[in-house]
């Protein structure tokens, strides 16, 4: 919902202030429409879902994963077509993770979105839209939305001030009231925006897509390194940790025979040992590219090589791939998605 066209539509029709409170209240506990805002007259009910979309993104198709997990296929009114996935934790949590453009642009080998080329920029509605969906979607199963990550669809930090407004929208008391730690955006390595997110208020967490420890194998992955190589990124990234006082997480998709050698976890470890970063360890997600996952005797290899260097890891595990959902699998390549 474009929560500033609502103000400005309700100010021009003469309605008091607190109708927009009302609205927000509504969407909150979970309305999917006008006709469940059942706060405001029927009337202004009718007259609104005439002139204003209650949602900026529209699901046309939902899949469920053998695992739980949640795919949605969103358009948007002028036809963008973007993906959102709700993730199942224990505890009843969930993870939503969220796409900022429709396409990207900087084309990393390994990932379906970026063989997409480029879109559009989401607007900040369009974005927190999916947020709204996903926290009705758990919950409608006895569960809550927990983490909201930016690793959809989309390079987050060349859409910054959307993706900062939809953050705030999903922090805020009139939104979904997330803590901001609960956030987190994810960068393959936009420079400029990693200056700007550490000037924000707001302390969302900062993921940073590395997946090699040197600029030869880096460039062969990942396009952006050529502009932006190993160095300037990390200096970048120790800017924003003395900046904020908050750690870096660091993404390490695992390639077999590309990136999971003891020595590039050495070569890791160098890079990241003094203390301001967190690793996390991906497992690959088959897409059309030429890479397979690392096997597990391979994985737990680099693991061993990783501790022995002093680094400790995190390792992150597929969820949602039989339906094209997991890390990297974004293309609006659907399996049979069921209409929404």
């Amino acid at each position: 919902m474009d929560r500033t066209a609502l103000a400005d539509l309700l100010a021009a029709w003469g309605e008091p202030a607190y109708r927009a409170r009302q609205v927000a209240a509504a969407r909150r506990a979970g309305a999917g429409g006008w006709d469940e805002v059942t706060a405001l007259p029927a009337s202004l009910r009718r007259r609104l879902a005439d002139a204003l979309p209650f949602r900026a993104m529209e699901s046309e198709a939902r899949a469920v994963s053998r695992d739980g997990t949640v795919k949605w296929r969103l358009r948007a009114s002028d036809g963008a077509v973007v993906e959102a996935v709700l993730i199942a934790h224990d505890r009843g949590r969930r993870t939503v993770c969220l796409s900022s453009q429709a396409g990207c642009a900087l084309a990393c080998r390994f990932c379906a979105t970026g063989a997409m080329g480029p879109g559009r920029d989401l607007t900040a509605a369009e974005i927190a839209d999916q947020a709204f969906l996903a926290a009705r979607e758990a919950a409608a199963s006895g569960a809550r939305l927990a983490n909201v990550v930016f690793m959809g669809m989309g390079e987050p930090l060349q859409n910054l001030d959307a993706v900062l407004a939809a953050c705030e929208e999903i922090h805020s008391g009139d939104g979904l009231g997330l803590s901001a730690r609960r956030i987190a955006i994810s960068t393959v390595g936009w420079v400029p925006g990693i200056a700007r997110l550490a000037a924000h208020p707001l302390p969302v967490r900062l993921a940073v897509s590395l997946h090699a420890a040197d600029d030869e194998t880096r460039g062969a992955l990942m396009p952006i390194n050529a502009r932006y190589p190993i160095a300037s990124l990390m200096a970048a990234c120790r800017r924003y940790c003395d900046a904020t006082g908050r750690r870096v997480f660091v993404e390490y998709l695992l390639l077999d025979g590309v990136n999971d050698r003891p020595a590039d976890a050495r070569r890791l470890a160098t890079l990241l040992r003094d203390g301001r970063f967190h690793v996390n360890v991906i497992e690959y997600n088959p897409t059309s590219g030429p890479y397979r996952a690392s096997p597990p005797e391979r994985r737990e290899r680099f693991l061993r090589a990783l501790a022995g260097a002093g680094l400790e890891a995190s390792v992150r595990r597929s969820r949602g791939a039989d339906v094209d959902a997991a890390c990297g699998q974004l293309a609006l390549r659907s399996r049979e998605a069921a209409p929404a």
